[in-house]
């Protein structure tokens, strides 16, 4: 069990670290955009991201 769960860490810290490798601009663009948005807009996108996650693990499993 806990190997998958380091390969889903894993596969997270790859992904994660994609967009800054890729397109290191547009990152730093998004990031300080993400800097100006309110505990409200950033409580909503985590939430939102957290229950994608989950349907798609459901999806998968």
């Amino acid at each position: 069990m806990l190997s998958y769960w380091l390969l889903g860490l894993a596969m997270m810290l790859v992904i994660e670290g994609l967009l800054p490798f890729l397109f290191p601009k547009l990152w730093r663009e998004t990031f300080s955009k993400m800097v100006s948005l309110t505990d409200e807009q950033l409580r909503f996108i985590g939430i939102t991201s957290m229950l994608s996650g989950l349907l798609l693990l459901y999806l998968v499993k």
